[in-house]
């Protein structure tokens, strides 16, 4: 993790849109608008939850986690991103690299393993309404949470510090940031177990939690067809449709990117996927949340009415 293993190598150059100036304009633009809606949207978001008791739930507990996880997510990246568009040749050092890398790594995989756990949480509200508050108590919600984060560093943070990467005179990154994939392409160490690694825990943080989420929802289908009013239905299947939204972009592009051989990836897909899961979707997380759930929206119309109340 600190280098101790590598030559003099102390820096990275990542090349990103360097060699597209009018691109690299565009890029900023973008990235700068989306890491502020995502640091507004999110933080509305729990600021929301915690301001309005009737989203003191275990749902919205977990949308919490979500929105922090989120920005944390992109502030580990795209203010690195946006400092890049304004640099003639955008480096950085070694360890900010690797910290970087387990950092974004990390953050990712918590993120995989709470979707998958907000997953259970609506099957069971659909599935089992009366005893949802019972059987999804503060303390199960907050075991399940802490479980999530602790997890995700054992199966990302520790792999890298037991395996470090060992980097030799390969200092140019073709990417936005320091994405672990971007980076087991520029080190020189025999890589084949750190390989096999991230074969293993990729199936356990993304093919299993996405199986797991399958069986969930394939739960929750049965339960709202054995429903039988109709307004009914409509209300189980909008309590979900933003849960599900959120996990077809995230995971759709985290496999694509993850599970396919490396030697059939193209680097460009590569750093736009990244792009796709790492700034798209927290900046859609708060909209999708919010505009399709009337909880939230009515509990925004409750904090504006107050504020204009004389």
């Amino acid at each position: 993790m600190d280098g101790r293993n590598s030559t003099a190598l102390t820096y990275f150059i990542l090349v990103g849109l360097s060699e597209h100036p009018r691109a690299q304009v565009i890029f900023f633009c973008l990235v700068l608008v989306s890491y502020l809606v995502i640091l507004l949207g999110n933080s509305l978001i729990l600021f929301l939850i915690h301001y309005d008791s009737r989203l003191h739930t275990p749902m919205y507990f977990f949308l919490s986690n979500l929105s922090f996880l989120d920005i944390c997510y992109t502030s580990s990246v795209a203010p690195q991103m946006i400092i890049n568009c304004l640099t003639k040749i955008p480096t950085i050092s070694l360890n900010e690299c690797l910290a970087q890398m387990c950092i974004s790594l990390y953050l990712g995989v918590v993120e995989c393993l709470l979707l998958a756990i907000m997953s259970y949480d609506r099957c069971v509200a659909i599935g089992d309404p009366l005893r949802y508050s019972v059987r999804m108590g503060p303390q199960l919600c907050a075991l399940l949470a802490v479980c999530t984060w602790v997890s995700a560093f054992l199966l990302t943070v520790v792999p890298t510090l037991v395996l470090p990467l060992e980097f030799c005179d390969h200092h140019i990154i073709n990417h936005f940031f320091c994405e672990v994939l971007a980076m087991i392409k520029v080190a020189c160490n025999d890589l084949w177990l750190n390989k096999l690694l991230m074969v293993v825990t990729s199936s356990l943080t993304l093919l299993a939690p996405f199986a797991f989420i399958l069986v969930s929802y394939g739960c929750i289908l049965g339960a709202v067809l054995r429903i039988r009013s109709t307004e009914g239905r409509r209300k189980a299947f909008s309590t979900c449709s933003s849960h599900l939204t959120v996990v077809v972009i995230f995971y759709g592009t985290a496999i694509a990117m993850y599970m396919i051989p490396q030697d059939k990836a193209s680097g460009e897909v590569d750093k736009f996927a990244s792009l796709l899961y790492g700034i798209m979707t927290p900046m859609l997380n708060p909209l999708i949340y919010s505009l399709r759930n009337k909880d939230v929206k009515g509990a925004l119309q409750k904090l504006w009415g107050e504020k204009n109340v004389p």
